[in-house]
């Protein structure tokens, strides 16, 4: 029990450390809320996504000009034929219509289009033209079909992200405000100082997670609040599920900062240790897209990944509304990475 005070002014102290410093607050606070702006903002437009499209001078696709600009989803410009093919190269268009090119042609006139299948908007684009075309040309249409956009809250695209920014957020800050810390104090041989003190590691490693926690008080709930005040996003499950979420999160990569500096002696090398660590996570773990996009031979790689069960537990808790026994297996794998780093780290972990 006499040790327990100790373990609580060294968190304080932690606490107090990262209060002084401006750059901290700013990622721990001001930069998930900014991010969640400035792609909220970018995908919640109201008005509907247009499609570029370019018409060759002179091609077959001239003819249909004006069945083209009258489609709303589509943004149509009239470029010479190289202007085009440089617009198409350089992303700017999704879709040229043209015609064959003399070697190919001979003395047909043949409508062309010309697009990147590996683009989904190549595609997308391709299927509206034809559409547009052949519907002001007179073609039947055997089958009737109705069309229903989907904008109901829960099933956009802002309410599946806003869960991701948490996670990522938990891991970045979680990462560099312990990581980068303990590095620098090494660094500046202000932990060589507490070699002589009777604290013991596990009391400095333990702090730092439990001084990490501190700040999840208000960063989360910021976020949260944020999102439904500007973007009507809901939290669908229970908050007392959501944050056992976020702090085991938390402590998971709090500990991945604590192994990430137990050795290393500069700022320079954590910052490139803990890069290396963050980066495949933020492509692969569906921070900002699905993980299924990637081949299955990825999938298993993927779903070992702390910051995939992270997100997935969030995402079943706040937009779902599951409780935690239904994501008893994420949360296992977030408690035994917790597990492992910390037990690393203590190990590994040196004063100087």
């Amino acid at each position: 029990m006499t040790e327990l005070p100790a373990l609580r002014q060294l968190t304080i102290t932690r606490v107090r450390v990262m209060l002084r410093e401006p750059e901290i607050i700013f990622w721990v606070f001001a930069f998930p809320v900014l991010l969640a702006m400035g792609i909220g903002v970018a995908f919640t437009d109201p008005a509907p996504e247009q499609l570029r499209v370019a018409v060759e001078e002179g091609s077959p696709g001239q003819v249909h000009l004006q069945a083209l600009q009258d489609r709303d989803d589509l943004q149509v410009q009239l470029l010479a034929p190289p202007d085009a093919d440089d617009a198409l190269r350089r992303g700017e268009v999704a879709l040229v219509l043209g015609s064959l090119r003399p070697e190919e042609a001979g003395s047909r006139e043949v409508l062309v289009f010309r697009y990147d299948p590996a683009r989904p908007e190549g595609r997308t684009a391709r299927i509206l033209a034809d559409q547009a075309i052949q519907e002001a040309a007179g073609a039947p249409r055997p089958v009737t079909i109705r069309s229903q956009e989907v904008e109901q809250r829960g099933h956009r695209y802002i309410d599946w992200l806003i869960p991701g920014i948490i996670g990522f957020n938990l891991m970045s800050t979680g990462m560099w405000g312990v990581g980068f810390y303990i590095t620098r104090s090494r660094q500046n041989l202000q932990l060589k100082r507490l070699v002589a003190t009777p604290m013991p590691r596990s009391h400095f490693l333990l702090s730092q997670i439990l001084a990490r926690f501190a700040f999840l008080v208000v960063e989360v709930p910021m976020v949260i609040l944020f999102a439904w005040l500007v973007f009507d996003v809901p939290m669908e499950g229970s908050p007392l599920a959501l944050v056992g979420v976020v702090l085991l999160g938390a402590a998971c990569f709090s500990g991945f900062g604590l192994l990430a500096s137990s050795r290393v002696r500069t700022t320079e090398g954590v910052s490139g240790i803990i890069n290396a660590i963050i980066m495949p996570m933020v492509v692969l773990c569906g921070v900002f897209f699905s993980p299924a996009r990637f081949p299955d031979s990825l999938q298993p790689l993927i779903g070992i990944l702390p910051l995939t069960a992270l997100n997935d537990a969030l995402r079943a808790v706040y937009n779902e509304g599951l409780p935690l026994t239904a994501v008893g297996g994420d949360l296992v794998l977030l408690a035994g990475w917790t597990g492992l780093t910390f037990a690393l780290a203590l190990r590994w972990f040196r004063w100087q």
